[in-house]
């Protein structure tokens, strides 16, 4: 009997001894492992131009498979020219490209202060007809050498649009490419085979030879696009963006969706009224 108690007397302490050791063992610490911080490499995208892009992805995707011209381009090109949807040629004329009427332009008319007083621009009835004569627009022969690039080539068509006279700005073409990558607009332009892009240049060669002959007259030789577009520099206020382009703070806010008065290097802005 005496050793029976002692075998049980074992066995509680042997427990006891374990659970103890189990109290201590679960009061340790975790060991945390070094936390890795990555640079956050990634530039800042804006919501209204997202919901831009979300609005009229379709209708260039439509254009670039009719007439060639990349997505990511004709999206770039709205964004930039319209100040993301918000300018006021957009907003009151459906006009996303800021092109003026020309002699051969029969639709409504709008006038607007830009290289000269009261210039005119295109009317639209609505923003699927401003992308449909942007397309129209390019199939003049000085962007005949762009049809034949393979339509996934934002880049030699973002630097031939400025070759080509498309825009004054100098830095048109890096501006387009900037929106285009920060963006991603170029998962909306589709590859094409050697063939497709054989048979794509001869249709769309065909219009562009047969289309709009290229006006004469003086005005005619000034870019038919508007556009002023700011690139903000380090130490740039609203305010002193506004005094040197003669706009008010208000309109650029509102011209740019902006909520708040902070600006960031790098940032796109609309400066035209």
């Amino acid at each position: 009997m005496r050793s029976i108690l002692l075998i049980i007397i074992a066995v509680l302490a042997l427990a006891s001894c374990k659970t103890q050791q189990t109290v201590i063992t679960s009061n340790k610490k975790p060991v945390q492992k070094p936390q890795i911080i990555k640079e956050n490499t990634l530039v800042k995208r804006y919501p209204a131009a997202e919901d831009y892009i979300q609005r009229f992805k379709d209708i260039a995707i439509l254009e670039m498979n009719k007439y060639g011209i990349p997505a990511s381009i004709t999206l770039a090109q709205g964004l930039l020219e319209s100040g993301n949807g918000n300018g006021s040629l957009a907003r009151e004329a459906n006009n996303h490209f800021g092109i003026k009427c020309g002699s051969e332009w029969k639709g409504r008319t709008i006038l607007k202060d830009d290289d000269q007083k009261n210039d005119c621009f295109r009317v639209y009835n609505n923003p699927e007809e401003s992308f449909r004569d942007h397309s129209q627009f390019l199939l003049r022969k000085r962007y005949a050498a762009l049809f034949e690039l393979n339509k996934n080539d934002y880049q030699g068509w973002a630097l031939g649009l400025k070759q080509a006279g498309y825009a004054t700005n100098p830095r048109y073409a890096d501006l387009l490419i900037s929106l285009v990558e920060r963006y991603d607009l170029h998962q909306f332009d589709k590859k094409e085979t050697q063939i497709a892009k054989i048979k794509r240049e001869d249709k769309v060669l065909e219009k562009v030879v047969s289309n709009i002959p290229e006006e004469k007259n003086i005005a005619a030789s000034k870019p038919a696009v508007a556009m002023k577009i700011h690139q903000v520099n380090a130490g740039d206020t609203l305010y002193s963006i506004s005094k040197r382009f003669g706009i008010t703070e208000a309109e650029i806010k509102i011209l740019n969706s902006l909520e708040s008065d902070k600006l960031n290097p790098g940032q796109l802005l609309l400066v035209s009224k």
